[in-house]
């Protein structure tokens, strides 16, 4: 069964690379969701235009570039990916009879938090991840915003309640990081170990102190 990747509209889609990366990487099928918000900020980050003609194409481009925009950096098999429109609310995940593992939303902005939070359903985005917690399935949501109000803070208060589990792109320095995919990868790992999937993104932590500048000068 695959997960669902919901890409909203918040800055971080090298966020999202690296978790469809990861994932494809283990073997594991995904449905992808693109958020029509998500298109201009992945134009604004990356330069590319996503578009529903061409996904795969865009896709595949989009997944080869660095967290630095440098193109070519990975090289990605995206045959195990399924796309749907986010205007397409007959499609598969919008059922909670359509077979899935689980949802992971990455990156999500506050608006996106909001419309799950409160049940709006406004796109498939939203649609699929209301049919994620009423199925009690599990939903990784990883909120991309700083400062944090009162409003969105209730919001993810409610999102814990409901099942999910709920993740900031807050990314860590133990791990020895020496370059900005590293700070991404940490991130992205960290959605991945929520959902429960095998990734080799980020160094552990290993109970001795130092590891992370010894990982540095190797």
């Amino acid at each position: 069964m695959p997960w669902i990747v919901g890409v909203s509209g918040a800055s971080g889609t090298p966020y999202a690379a690296a978790v469809l990366r990861a994932l494809l990487e283990a073997g594991e099928p995904v449905d992808l969701v693109v958020s029509r918000a998500s298109r201009l900020t992945l134009l604004d980050e990356t330069g590319i235009s996503f578009r529903d003609a061409h996904w795969r194409d865009d896709l595949r481009d989009w997944l080869a570039r660095g967290a630095d925009g440098k193109p070519g950096t990975f090289h990605v098999d995206v045959t195990g990916v399924r796309y749907w429109s986010a205007g397409d609310l007959a499609a598969g995940p919008s059922s909670g009879s359509y077979p899935v593992r689980g949802m992971l939303i990455v990156p999500a902005s506050t608006a996106c938090v909001a419309g799950v939070a409160l049940g709006l359903s406004k796109d498939l985005l939203q649609r699929a991840a209301s049919v994620t917690l009423k199925e009690r399935r599990k939903l990784v949501v990883a909120v991309r915003e700083t400062p944090l109000n009162g409003q969105t803070l209730r919001h993810l208060v409610a999102l814990d309640d409901a099942g999910a589990t709920v993740v900031p792109t807050s990314p860590a320095f133990y791990a020895g990081a020496t370059h900005i995919q590293d700070l991404v990868d940490f991130v992205a790992g960290r959605v991945l170990d929520a959902a429960g999937v095998e990734h080799r993104l980020y160094r552990r932590w290993q109970g001795e102190l130092g590891g992370g500048e010894a990982t540095r000068k190797t």
